[in-house]
């Protein structure tokens, strides 16, 4: 655990088609302390979309972070103050998402090749908003990895304000590499993170690429000031039922797999009266019993009725009951 423990000190990452409502709702039930975002929304779409639809969110969410992608300063900034309307902790800019789509929009990962629209955009974002405004990027893009560029790019965006980059430890390659590969093939170099913080030691930087538990995320605590674990949180939600005691030092009992379904079937059944689709909720608790006895079962009941017309809430009750027999059968 860190020795003071910081509000970033571990972080769910934004994840395009993961991280909704749905599912920071149910991470959030897990854990009081970690810190969560949103998926990246444009600030094109907030400006000309259904912004209700969009940055709605249930107030236990909270401490909660919208991330923006874009790339003009005043379209941002203008997102930005609206995020902070809705309620949100925090504006988190994307520069590290390295996607066809985004790139065409000349944003995202593509902008570490221009430090000094980071920093104008950076700077209309913190002019618009009180609430804080960071930044997640990658060590470079293609050839623009040294630590010469690494440092300029942190330098420039630094002179705007920015205090806090949450930085992915490998670089991106914007050709030839899809953003699957971008997640596995470059490889991974905490160092580089590591030696931001020693040199920028006034900055906080927060570590994100490679994490897969708990145990992974206690090394980097000792050279950064946080962590932010993406798929492993996702696909292994319970993981984070230790981060509160292990990264932010609270006493607190974790909750039960039992009392989260048990809260997440309340939440099902009120989002449902709103006109929410069962499986839109359900698809996010898939890996809640990850390596325990029945975990194919759960996923199995929970896969094969959410979808069917007329299903409620109590098809997480059945797939518990199911979960929990196949448990008491392999207990010894």
């Amino acid at each position: 655990m860190p020795k003071s423990p910081r509000k970033h000190s571990f972080c769910v990452a934004p994840m395009i088609d993961w991280t909704d409502r749905h599912c920071r709702f149910f991470h959030r039930q897990i854990s009081r302390h970690a810190f969560l975002y949103s998926e990246m929304i444009t600030a094109a779409a907030i400006l000309r979309g259904d912004t209700g639809r969009l940055l709605g969110f249930e107030k236990a969410e909270h401490p909660l972070a919208l991330q923006l992608g874009g790339a003009d300063p005043q379209d941002l900034a203008s997102a930005a103050r609206i995020g902070e309307e809705f309620g949100y902790d925090e504006i988190n800019f994307n520069v590290g998402c390295p996607s066809d789509k985004v790139q065409n929009g000349h944003f995202g990962a593509c902008l570490m090749a221009s430090p000094a629209l980071v920093a104008e955009c950076m700077a209309a974002m913190r002019e618009a908003v009180a609430i804080p405004v960071t930044i997640k990027h990658r060590l470079g893009i293609d050839e623009q990895d040294t630590n010469e560029t690494l440092d300029k790019f942190v330098e420039t965006v630094a002179r705007s304000g920015c205090r806090t980059f949450i930085v992915h430890a490998r670089k991106a390659w914007l050709e030839g590499l899809d953003p699957k590969q971008n997640r596995e093939i470059p490889p991974l170099d905490y160092a580089r993170v590591y030696r931001l913080k020693a040199d920028f030691p006034q900055l906080e930087f927060i570590l994100n690429g490679g994490l897969v538990s708990l145990r992974d995320a206690s090394a980097p605590l000792a050279h950064v000031d946080g962590v932010m674990l993406g798929r492993a949180a996702y696909h292994d939600p319970y993981l984070l039922s230790g981060v509160d005691a292990a990264c932010f030092g609270s006493a607190a009992a974790a909750p039960a797999r039992r009392d989260v379904v048990e809260k997440m079937m309340i939440y099902t059944r009120e989002q449902l009266d709103r006109g929410a689709r069962l499986h839109h909720i359900t698809r996010h608790m898939l890996g809640l019993y990850h390596a325990r006895p029945g975990a194919r079962a759960w996923r199995r009941h929970i896969s094969e009725n959410a979808h069917l017309p007329g299903a409620s809430e109590k098809v997480l009750g059945e797939a518990l009951e199911i979960v929990e027999s196949c448990a008491a059968n392999s207990a010894p």
